[in-house]
């Protein structure tokens, strides 16, 4: 930092025999602008801020002095602070973060509270009386925890921008921003004591963050809705402490979530502690349209208030421990509007743009960066981690709950959301679904109030008032009465009248309508995996509920037991609603 000479007449330092007061410092526009006078940093006696002097009129020696200082450039007025601070920790930071020096220390001389304000190098037999003694309480209040605080004292070079991907290369960061002298980042690399004309002495706007992406490169931000909605945040529960400077979602841009000083989220400094509540601060239908904070709290759910606080970014998800955040499906610096998709298409999509940029697990069970279909999202929770869920909805003869190897396109059989299933004895298929079709995990699990197929309202697997987070009624008891909401999900895409008129299976009607056995007790809606059933037995994703069909009695040995005998052939030896059926064959 250098003081020129126009700058120490400016702020009041003893500067060729002449000593300017606060009340003697020039008034114009230009010259206001320029100075600390009328600002926070103006600490003398008329000063506008809570903390300032009783009767000193100076206003710079509170920091510098011609005479009689410590020594530290430029001209350093203050005692340094010999204390260890809590700094930040991330385990997503790739920086290594040492404790504060240089010009941060000068600024925690005050900012932390440790020292009275009115202790000066220059003045060593007087304290100066002051409003306050110490600073400690107030937004500038940062304390000895830095923890919660943007961090500093580590070096921005090369190297780091090497191995963080996000960060800009700091040979293109604006000379607006100076680093320290071996690249490290100081409190003065984003704010100037002396210049407050764009507010809290910040050398760049805050206006759409333009600060913040100075240095951050975040996937997809530029066309992300964080940064481009013209939404107002009106009704939206800001902080308390700190309302948001501007009127619309973009403008405030990375401000929406987080919060550079005192953040209640310490780790990645968000403005709440709870994460989910960062999200649900807007998602709750005040700023967004639609309401996810009523969602979750549906009977089915991902309910993220049960498992608040395990969530991180660098998790591993064969190891994690079960939870549920919004961040698990969403990137907050990606996620965009989604476009309307093409449902029942053979070609595989990409990933909604609602989530795009975030995290997986693929159909080979690897952890992957940036997951590239909708599945590998779901799978991160669903399928071989420890914290899957194990209680299945409808007890199996194959047992699974990994949905991986359910959807496994080696399969036996398996409901086409990995592969497309080439199977032409499914001929119930309503328009515009085809043979060869491909579907998605949100198809059938989703908001109830969505509208999946049409591609406009995919509200997405928040919560739902049909078990398990389904978009539509798909009822597992038996003796169920045979109708249109009965079995509203299957419906969706197989044909109510071509299973009735029994086009696919020559006893279908028999079966859901006289014998009101649901389509579960015999099919398996994922799918069966090769490692514990094969094509002979379990095709067209037969896999018995066991709380339906038992085993058939006498001297057959207690199978249960169905046989693939070619294309709309089969037969069946079990017992069903105290009928047993031996090689009981159907053809059509």
């Amino acid at each position: 930092m250098r003081i020129e000479r126009w700058t120490l007449l400016a702020l009041g330092v003893i500067v060729g025999g002449s000593r300017l007061s606060a009340a003697e410092q020039p008034r114009s526009n230009a010259a206001g602008r320029q100075t600390i006078v009328g600002s926070p940093h103006d600490l003398s006696a008329t000063g506008p801020g809570r903390v300032h002097a009783m009767e000193e009129e100076q206003v710079c020696i509170f920091c510098h002095t011609p005479h009689n200082a410590t020594g530290q450039r430029p001209l350093w007025n203050r005692h340094m602070p010999p204390t260890h601070y809590r700094i930040y920790e991330s385990s997503t930071t790739d920086a290594r973060i040492d404790q504060p020096s240089g010009p941060s220390k000068m600024c925690l001389s005050c900012h932390d509270g440790s020292l009275a304000i009115g202790l000066l190098a220059s003045r060593p037999d007087e304290i100066v009386v002051m409003s306050r003694r110490t600073m400690a309480s107030g937004r500038g209040y940062l304390s000895l925890d830095l923890s919660d605080d943007h961090p500093i004292g580590f070096r921005y070079d090369r190297a780091l921008a090497g191995r963080d991907h996000q960060l800009h290369h700091p040979d293109v960061i604006s000379r607006e921003l100076p680093l320290g002298k071996h690249g490290e980042m100081h409190c003065t690399t984003c704010h100037d004591p002396h210049n407050n004309h764009l507010g809290h002495f910040l050398r760049i706007t805050e206006v759409r963050s333009t600060i913040c992406l100075s240095c951050h490169d975040m996937d997809g931000w530029q066309t992300a809705s964080h940064a481009t909605s013209p939404a107002t945040i009106r009704g939206r529960a800001v902080d308390r402490r700190e309302r948001l400077p501007f009127a619309t979602v973009a403008e405030n841009a990375c401000g929406n979530c987080h919060q550079i000083h005192s953040a209640e989220g310490r780790e990645r400094l968000l403005r709440f502690a709870d994460p989910e509540d960062n999200c649900l601060n807007c998602h709750n239908g005040s700023v967004t349209r639609t309401n996810i904070a009523g969602e979750i709290c549906k009977p089915s759910a991902h309910t993220m208030q049960l498992f608040s606080g395990r969530h991180d970014p660098a998790e591993n998800p064969l190891n994690m421990p079960r939870h549920v955040t919004c961040a698990d499906c969403h990137n907050p610096h990606a996620a965009a509007r989604d476009v309307i998709s093409r449902t029942g298409g053979t070609a595989p999509e990409l990933i909604d743009n609602a989530m795009r940029c975030v995290s997986g697990l693929n159909l080979f069970g690897r952890p992957v960066d940036r997951a590239i279909r909708e599945y590998e999202v779901c799978f991160k929770c669903h399928a071989d981690g420890p914290s899957r869920p194990r209680s299945p909805t409808v007890t199996r003869d194959v047992y699974q709950t990994n949905t991986r190897l359910e959807f496994q396109p080696t399969n036996p059989s398996f409901h086409p959301v990995a592969a497309p299933r080439n199977n032409h004895d499914v001929v119930s298929l309503t328009s515009p679904w085809r043979v060869g079709s491909l579907t998605r995990c949100t198809d059938c699990h989703n908001s109830d109030t969505a509208d999946g197929l049409s591609g406009n309202r995919r509200t997405g697997p928040h919560g739902s008032i049909y078990e398990p987070l389904l978009i539509a009624n798909y009822s597992t008891r038996d003796f169920t009465a045979e109708s249109a909401i009965a079995y509203a999900l299957c419906y969706r895409c197989h044909d109510r009248t071509s299973i009735l008129n029994n086009e696919s299976f020559p006893l279908h009607s028999r079966h859901v309508v006289n014998g009101r056995s649901p389509c579960s007790a015999c099919h398996d809606p994922h799918g069966i995996s090769r490692t514990q059933g094969n094509s002979r037995n379990h095709s067209n994703l037969i896999n018995f509920d066991r709380s339906i069909v038992q085993p058939a009695s006498g001297g057959l040995g207690a199978r249960m037991e169905y046989e693939d005998r070619g294309s709309y052939r089969g037969s069946c030896t079990l017992t069903c609603h105290g009928v047993v059926h031996v090689r009981f064959e159907y053809a059509r």
